[in-house]
Order: C-alpha cells, then sequence, then structure tokens
C-alpha cells in the first residue's frame, strides 16, 4: 500500500488513482536559459524515481514535465549573447536532455513546451476575465484578482491578510490590489510577443503550468511535483488559476523534493553558489553523482559537499565489488530483502531505508560468493534489480571500478604487469610478485586476488 506526502493536507495519505489503475502526473521543468544546475539535478531525479516505483507497482503512468521556453531570464540572457530566444532555448534544451541522459533518467512521457500553448492561455484567460477572477486594465497586461479566490493559501498556508503586509503596487503596474499576479504582460520594446486579444504580450508564468498540465492530462489529476521552492507563489497560483477557471480541484496530491544545499544555502542561480549538473559530471562518475541524489530522502534537503560525493562512491564500489566475478543471472532468492524494500519504497518513496536494505544484501552476497557461488549469483541479480529501481548498479562491475583510469593509467601495460605477476608466482618467485605489486600500487593499481583470478581498480 503506497502512501504518498501530500503537501497538500501536509499529512501522508494512502495514494489512490482518480480513476482506477491510470495516474497522471505533472512535474514543473525547468526554464531554459542556461545549464542545469545540481538542484535541477536533484527535482529530475526524485521524480525519475517516483516514475520508476509507480511503474514497477504496476500502475499505468502518464509522466509530464513541462519546458519553460519564455520568460524574463530567457528574454535578458538572449539578448546578452546577442542571440533570438528559440536559438538560445534550444541550445538549453538539448544541453538538459544530454544531461539527463549522462544520470540515468528516463525521458518524461510528454515534454510540453509554454509557447507551443498560447491560444490555450488566451482561453483559459478569457475563462478567468468572464467569471471575474481576472481584469485587463486596459494596457496590454491581465491581472489574477487574488482576493476573489477563497481558497488561496491552502497549500502554502499563507493567509492573504498577512500577505499584504508589506506588499506594494510597483509604479509601472496597473493592479486593483498589491498579490494579484499577471496572466499576459503586455509586449515592451525589443520583447518576442504574440498577438492576444488585450493586445500583443507574452504569457505569465504561473498561467503556462496551468494550461499545459490541464492540456495534457486533464483538469484535475492525480499528482502534481516540483521542487519546495515552488510551492509559493507558483503552485499556489496555479491552484487559484486552475480551480477558478473550471471548478474542479486541480491536483489530488502535492509533491515537493527538498533542495540541494551549499553552506546552509539554497544552491540556485541567483545566489550564484550553483555548480552546473555538467561541472559535477566532470569530476564525479554520474552514478555517484545519482547515489547521492538518490540515497536522501527526496523531501529532505542535501547538503553539497566533496565528502559526501566520495560517501556516494564509496557505497557505489561497495555494491560493485559484491557484483563483481559474479555472472550475470536473473535475480533468484532474497524475497525478505524485495518485502523490505518495497516497504520502504511504499513508505513516501523512503530511500534511504531501501539503500538499507541493499548494503544487507551485499553483506548476504560476500557471505555466500566462496561457499555457495550459484546463490551469491542469484543474490546480485536481485541486487541489480533493486538498483534498477533506484537506476543505479546496471554497469559492468569492473567498468565502474576502473572509472576515471583512461589518461592515468596504460590498461595493456597493467594487465600485463598483473600477467607477469601471475607467471611469478605459479614459479613461486615471490620476490619479483612482490616487486610487481609494488610498481602497480606506486602507479594508483589497486589489485584484488580471488578465485575467479586478479583484478584491478584505481585506489581511491
Amino acid at each position: 500500500m503506497l502512501t504518498i506526502y501530500n503537501t497538500l493536507s501536509k499529512t501522508k495519505e494512502v495514494f489512490k488513482p482518480l480513476e482506477g489503475n491510470k495516474v497522471r502526473m505533472y512535474v514543473c521543468g525547468m526554464t531554459v536559459y542556461d545549464f542545469c544546475h545540481l538542484g535541477h539535478g536533484r527535482s529530475m531525479v526524485a521524480f525519475d524515481l517516483v516514475t520508476r516505483w509507480l511503474r514497477y507497482s504496476g500502475y499505468d503512468l502518464t509522466y509530464v514535465r513541462n519546458i519553460t521556453d519564455i520568460d524574463d531570464k530567457i528574454i535578458n540572457r538572449a539578448n546578452e549573447n546577442g542571440e533570438s530566444f528559440d536559438a538560445l532555448t534550444a541550445r538549453m534544451i538539448d544541453a538538459m536532455h544530454e544531461d539527463e541522459r549522462r544520470l540515468n533518467i528516463l525521458p518524461p512521457d510528454q515534454e510540453p513546451r509554454a509557447t507551443d500553448h498560447i491560444a490555450g492561455m488566451h482561453a483559459m484567460i478569457q475563462t478567468l476575465i468572464d467569471k471575474g477572477y481576472a481584469y485587463a486594465p486596459g494596457n496590454g497586461d491581465v491581472y489574477y484578482r487574488v482576493g476573489k479566490f477563497v481558497g488561496y493559501g491552502k497549500l502554502s498556508r499563507k493567509k492573504i491578510e498577512d500577505l499584504r503586509i508589506g506588499a506594494r503596487i510597483e509604479v509601472d503596474e496597473a493592479k486593483q490590489d498589491p498579490l494579484d499576479f499577471v496572466l499576459w504582460k503586455g509586449v515592451k520594446p525589443g520583447e518576442p510577443s504574440w498577438e492576444s486579444p488585450w493586445g500583443p504580450g507574452r504569457p505569465g508564468w504561473h498561467i503556462e503550468c496551468s494550461v499545459m498540465s490541464t492540456c495534457c492530462l486533464g483538469e484535475s489529476f492525480d499528482i502534481h511535483g516540483g521542487g519546495n521552492d515552488l510551492e509559493f507563489p507558483h503552485h499556489e497560483n496555479e491552484i487559484a488559476q486552475s480551480e477558478a477557471a473550471t471548478g474542479k480541484q486541480y491536483a489530488n496530491s502535492w509533491m515537493h523534493c527538498g533542495m540541494i544545499r551549499i553552506n546552509g544555502e539554497k544552491m540556485s542561480k541567483s545566489l550564484n553558489n550553483f555548480f552546473t549538473i555538467r561541472d559535477v559530471l566532470d569530476k564525479y562518475h554520474p552514478e555517484v553523482v545519482r547515489y547521492l541524489l538518490v540515497s536522501s530522502h527526496y523531501r529532505s534537503s542535501i547538503n553539497y559537499s566533496e565528502d559526501s560525493l566520495r560517501e556516494s562512491k564509496g557505497a557505489l564500489e561497495r555494491f560493485y565489488h559484491a557484483l563483481r566475478g559474479l555472472p550475470r543471472v536473473a535475480a533468484k532468492g532474497g524475497e525478505e530483502y524485495v518485502e523490505r524494500f518495497t516497504a520502504a519504497m511504499n513508505d513516501d518513496f523512503g530511500t534511504p531505508e531501501a539503500c538499507a536494505v541493499l548494503f544487507d544484501l551485499v553483506r548476504e552476497i560476500n557471505r555466500l560468493r566462496e561457499s555457495h557461488p550459484q546463490a551469491a549469483a542469484g543474490l546480485a541479480g536481485r541486487l541489480r534489480e533493486l538498483g534498477d529501481l533506484l537506476g543505479v548498479l546496471q554497469l559492468d562491475a569492473d567498468d565502474f571500478l576502473r572509472a576515471g583510469a583512461e589518461g592515468k593509467v596504460d590498461a595493456a601495460e597493467v594487465e600485463a604487469l598483473i600477467q607477469a605477476r601471475l607467471q611469478a608466482r605459479a614459479d613461486k618467485n615471490w620476490a619479483e610478485s612482490d616487486r610487481i605489486r609494488d610498481q602497480l600500487t606506486a602507479m594508483g593499481v589497486v589489485l584484488e586476488d580471488g578465485k575467479g583470478g586478479t583484478t584491478w581498480r584505481l585506489a581511491d
């Protein structure tokens, strides 16, 4: 029985799809004006994990994650670069997809782009005007009337009267209330624009997701997700727009993942304390980075540091050492580990507990590998099976353990020295065997002798 923490109710709830076995999930995606940083990677991996578990659990999932391809940041960056906004976003979307592939993130079923849904935004905005929830002051802008929506603040638990304290209207705005937010922005010189019933302009950020989600998944759907920094105002405004327009509950469950933090602060481009995904992947194996992101609970924050990445690498090395030398066979045995793993994941995607199960499974594999190699191989298959649900442990063990060796050592030279050492041992020339091992150690190579022969990896 799967339970999910619902930000709307602030409790864990037994998950029950709105329609039979079908699950419809929408997640706020990237604003593509720059390379994705590791905080974006955290959200991508968190909902990739949710996707994998829902499908493994037998649900018929439709996963939609949008792309914001028009906003102030995109326009400003394109102007700085001297290129069109669509040329910039095309480049950044390609880079995002490359980052996802390297982190073993499955693509969403649908990836709508804001600029492809302008007509739908016009229709929803007009509905809100007709119902009295929005107004066009005549300057090309359209605003949402926050005070009219009775449920405003129900997601974030913020009260309108508290929000009004200190709120003000900017000189160039025509709001009736400081809390009102823009649905459509009238055109400004040098900006891209689209024709609309209120004059040329472009959409506000919040209306984009309301339209793309309902277009792809219907007026009500099962799960809406994103980073917890989006809870207010973005997701609060989505609820206000969507429910005012349709008269129906927008999303049944709200899921928010925690942030990547550096020295106690959220990793973000605005604070200039971010590392792009590709920056981190230049230093660390993609699976090391992914394991760092999945080994913490999705709702918790992750403190980024070199130490945390080294710990992630060490954990994966333990897993791959257990897999090393065992044949790839179908998973067999270890049903109790599957039960424990399932219980952990069904408790709001409890990956720390699920990872602990994998470590217990590794200990059992290591205990059996010499005395019962077939049983150990079956459990190794089970380890890979469960690891796949976290998006890890699918590589060849030697390939992972030797990752980064290229450019540091000559693999052919290492293999030749290993063969020479094996011959020395066969000849009982222990001095020569020790000399070769010392030579390899000086090269940064660690040898491991076992029944299956001698294998090697780079020292940490």
